[in-house]
């Protein structure tokens, strides 16, 4: 077994309208992100916003994310949830909504797919490409961009929708397991929120130490 088993039990989002190139610990993604968006997180200063990239390429449409933790000694541990079909691992995650910010909606979806309750940060620490469906099934491949929060889970309740199986990975099977059925691309988009949550978390180099 990769991980913990929890007890168990969209609509459209924003339009993201900007491109800047970050690399993550060696590896080079696209990321997206508007003013609007850097607005939405409590925690944007004026700054921010002023250094929000101008140039348009395209748009895709947003979604939120909490990637969930919790401390394991001098590790964490990650909370992944399944697809609705069931074939893949994620973090729980929607379509933002107007009336909240950011990362309320982030905490909402870790609650319902997840059950869990704890303290996330008010602002994104990472965005990064997703997918869904299949080139030969209609709609086909839809991708969206994901604003990822940090939450460090403090309770366990009941899970709102059916089949999550939420369960708790250590970093390098959550790695694992968010891979498999991903194509390459977005495979490793997805596994780059692990390393940069354990960059944020600070666990890296207590790892590095040891």
């Amino acid at each position: 077994m990769f991980g913990n088993k929890l007890p168990s039990n969209s609509h459209s989002g924003d339009i993201v309208r900007t491109m800047t190139t970050r690399r993550t610990l060696g590896l080079q993604f696209n990321t997206y992100e508007t003013s609007a968006d850097y607005d939405n997180d409590l925690a944007t200063t004026t700054e921010d916003r002023m250094a929000a990239p101008r140039f348009l390429r395209f748009a895709l449409p947003l979604q939120v994310a909490a990637v969930c933790y919790r401390r394991a000694g001098e590790s964490v541990e990650f909370l992944l949830v399944n697809t609705n079909g069931g074939g893949k691992w994620t973090f729980p995650k929607g379509a933002p909504e107007r009336s909240i910010s950011h990362s309320q909606a982030a905490e909402k979806e870790a609650s319902e797919e997840a059950g869990v309750r704890g303290h996330i940060e008010p602002r994104h620490f990472h965005l990064y490409l997703y997918s869904k469906g299949v080139f030969w099934k209609p709609p086909g491949v839809r991708e969206f961009v994901v604003k990822a929060f940090l939450m460090e889970v403090a309770e366990v309740g009941h899970v709102h929708e059916r089949d999550r199986n939420p369960t708790w990975f250590l970093p390098e099977n959550a790695r694992k397991i968010l891979a498999k059925g991903r194509e390459v691309k977005y495979a490793k988009e997805i596994q780059a929120v692990v390393d940069r949550a354990l960059e944020e978390i600070g666990v890296v180099k207590a790892m590095a130490a040891r």
